[in-house]
C-alpha cells in the first residue's frame, strides 16, 4: 500500500512539474493574419502556341492554403503556411518532368511587402499521369511586430504561382479550358 502511494505521489509531483515549464501552451492572445492566393496568381496555364487545351503544355492551380501561427510574448509572430497544388501536364508537353515555382510573401494588410520568398518544386509525372498533387509546408514564417500590442491582423500572407505577365493577363481574363477527357470522369 505504501508502494502503492509512494509511486503516485512521485507520478503526481512528475506530471506537476511538466505543467509549469516555459513552454506551456497558451491561446494566442491576438490572431493569425490572413493567408491569401493573389488571383492573378492563382493558376498557370503555358501554352505551345495558341490558347487552346490541345495546346497546353503545363498548367498548376493552388488549391488550398492554411495557415498557423503562435505568439511569444513582445518576439515575432511565428507562423507555418501549408500550400496544397495541383501540376498538370498538357498534350505539348515534351517530358515527364517539369519545375514549377510558387512564392510567398509577408506584407502589411494593404500596404508594402515585407518580405518575399520563391519555392521551386520539380514534379516528376507517371508515364500515364497528367496531374499531381503536392502540399508543401512552411514551417518557419516570421511577422515581424513592434511590440505585443500589434496584432497578427494587421499582417496578411500573399501567396501565388510565378507567372509570366501573359500568364496573368490570361488569369485576369476569366477564360476557362475544358479538358473533355478529364470531364468524362465526372
Amino acid at each position: 500500500m505504501k508502494k502503492e502511494l509512494a509511486a503516485s505521489l512521485l507520478a503526481a509531483l512528475a506530471l506537476a512539474g511538466c505543467g509549469s515549464t516555459k513552454e506551456k501552451r497558451e491561446a494566442n492572445p491576438g490572431l493569425c493574419p490572413n493567408i491569401v492566393v493573389l488571383d492573378d496568381a492563382a493558376r498557370l496555364v503555358d501554352f505551345d502556341g495558341d490558347e487552346a487545351a490541345s495546346n497546353v503544355a503545363w498548367s498548376a492551380e493552388i488549391e488550398d492554403v492554411n495557415l498557423s501561427c503562435r505568439y511569444f510574448g513582445e518576439k515575432p509572430i511565428d507562423a507555418s503556411a501549408r500550400i496544397s497544388i495541383a501540376f498538370g501536364k498538357g498534350p505539348k508537353a515534351t517530358t515527364n518532368e517539369h519545375n514549377f515555382a510558387y512564392w510567398i510573401a509577408v506584407t502589411r494588410v494593404n500596404r508594402e511587402v515585407i518580405e518575399k520568398r520563391e519555392f521551386i518544386v520539380p514534379i516528376k509525372f507517371g508515364s500515364e499521369e497528367a496531374v499531381e498533387r503536392v502540399s508543401h509546408e512552411i514551417e518557419k514564417i516570421i511577422i515581424p511586430r513592434k511590440d505585443d500590442t500589434i496584432s497578427g491582423s494587421n499582417f496578411e500572407v500573399v501567396v501565388g504561382l510565378v507567372v509570366t505577365p501573359e500568364q496573368a493577363i490570361f488569369n485576369r481574363s476569366g477564360k476557362s479550358l475544358k479538358f473533355p477527357e478529364l470531364n468524362a470522369a465526372d
